[in-house]
């Protein structure tokens, strides 16, 4: 029995002392490398955004425009009708 016991502990020493040798209090210089590439591609997407958010501003204002001379076009068409006698 006390044999038992002594490898079961011997056992289970020898997977904590393997789980302890596997896990790092400081990341690894391929994990920082990961990590300074996600920080790159987040910077981009934000200035994509950004891009993106200022074309569709410009793009609303275009809109804008065309829809106000739009309605100017009909008004002016309304009042040669009415000059006609339409």
């Amino acid at each position: 029995m006390k044999k038992i016991i002594n490898i079961t502990l011997a056992v289970f020493i020898l997977a904590g002392s393997l789980m302890l040798a596997s896990c790092s209090s400081t990341p690894s210089e391929e994990e920082m490398m990961q990590l300074k590439n996600l920080k790159q591609q987040v910077a981009d997407l934000e200035k994509q955004i950004a891009e993106k958010k200022s074309e569709k501003a410009a793009l609303e204002k275009q809109i804008a425009e065309k829809n106000g001379r739009l309605q100017q076009c009909q008004s002016d068409q309304e009042a040669v009708k009415k000059g006609l006698g339409q």
